[in-house]
């Protein structure tokens, strides 16, 4: 897998700790960088609609947030936790074993790890790779089997990471656009965070200036925090609506605006070599870089990704390495931005593709 041309160190004390609103600023009260050929500018998030033009095209994923972090015990009795990122088709879960610091390594295959209600999690193979020397993610099947979400309601909590300083309501890893899953499907293992920041209000403010909004859904799986780790295949929908509005966006030269990485690779999976979108499902495992870049989309809000994370080559692939990495530059320099689910925004504003 490319590397990222995006280099950056990232200074003490810049992880967003709780959502801004145990900091006292609004959802939508974030800082939001802007980044345009030829500038950088320093603004709110509720500062959006002063950068989209009338007919541009908002594309944002309606994916639900689910409580995928549960307890469990090892085979030896030991306290262990579990991330679970999505199932699979034939019914097995993927899940992540964890410390409190990080994946659990020493897992193998056959270990059996205990969940409430004394369901047996049999760990059965690697994921995606079965033949994995070491892994972090592994194919599992429960004893006895049921229901995923039903279970992740009754005994799971939002998955959250060491940086964060309290443990934090569902609700708050919620966007507003956020749908509830139908009967037997699922969510998002974590948050779809950069549409995280958008109030009801701000969106009434973009549809009133002549801003197009469309769904698609990507279900997102567990983060990938290991360097150079490609991001896992995940299941996602392109409706036939919103792949009109692409084509009808782009013929009349306005922009599509992307909110987050989910987007790009849910629009990008259904775009022809011409960037022609058509309506999709399934599962996509594409992988956006230099020998695959965006066809369609031009234009990404974000959140700020962690050094040599995979994202990076995507938020390349839209925008451009030159524009991440002068990006990248001014978030660091500047000393107020910080990162993670719960930090700061990034909105690439990139030239209209025909």
């Amino acid at each position: 897998m490319s590397t990222p041309t995006t280099r950056f160190v990232l200074p003490p004390a810049r992880e967003a700790t709780a959502p801004p609103e145990r900091r006292g600023l609004t959802r939508d009260g974030v800082r939001l960088l802007v980044a345009e050929p030829g500038r950088i500018t320093h603004r709110r998030f509720a500062d959006l609609e002063d950068h989209l033009e009338p007919g541009d095209l908002l594309v944002v994923n309606t994916s639900a947030t689910l409580p995928a972090a549960l307890e469990a015990r090892r085979p030896d009795g030991a306290p262990t936790g579990v991330h679970v990122s999505t199932t699979l088709d034939d019914g097995s879960w993927v899940v992540e074993p964890r410390h409190p610091d990080g994946p659990d390594l020493t897992a193998v295959v056959g270990d059996v790890l205990t969940l409430d209600d004394d369901v047996a999690l049999e760990l059965v193979a690697p994921y995606p790779e079965s033949d994995a020397a070491v892994t972090r993610l592994w194919r599992a099947r429960t004893r006895p089997e049921g229901d995923l979400a039903g279970f992740l309601t009754a005994h799971g909590r939002p998955i959250g990471y060491g940086y964060l300083t309290g443990a934090y309501p569902l609700a708050e890893y919620q966007t507003v656009y956020a749908t509830e899953p139908a009967e037997g499907e699922l969510g998002s293992a974590e948050m779809a965070s950069a549409g995280r920041p958008f109030t009801e209000r701000l969106l009434i403010r973009l549809m009133a200036r002549g801003v197009v909004l469309a769904p698609i859904v990507l279900h997102a799986g567990v983060s990938s925090p290991e360097k150079h780790e490609p991001p896992m295949p995940e299941r996602f929908t392109v409706p036939a609506p919103t792949a009109r509005l692409v084509g009808s966006t782009r013929a009349a030269g306005g922009r599509v605006v992307a909110v987050g990485t989910t987007v790009v690779r849910a629009l990008e999976t259904a775009a022809d070599p011409d960037g022609t979108v058509h309506p999709a499902s399934g599962w996509t495992d594409l992988v956006l870089g230099p020998e695959r870049p965006a066809r369609t989309v031009t234009g990404l809000v974000t959140g700020l990704h962690a050094p040599e994370a995979s994202h990076l080559l995507l938020l390349e692939a839209v925008a451009g390495p030159e524009l991440v990495s002068r990006a990248y530059e001014a978030a660091v320099a500047h000393g107020d931005y910080l990162w993670h689910e719960f930090g700061d925004s990034t909105f690439f504003r990139c030239a209209p593709r025909r």
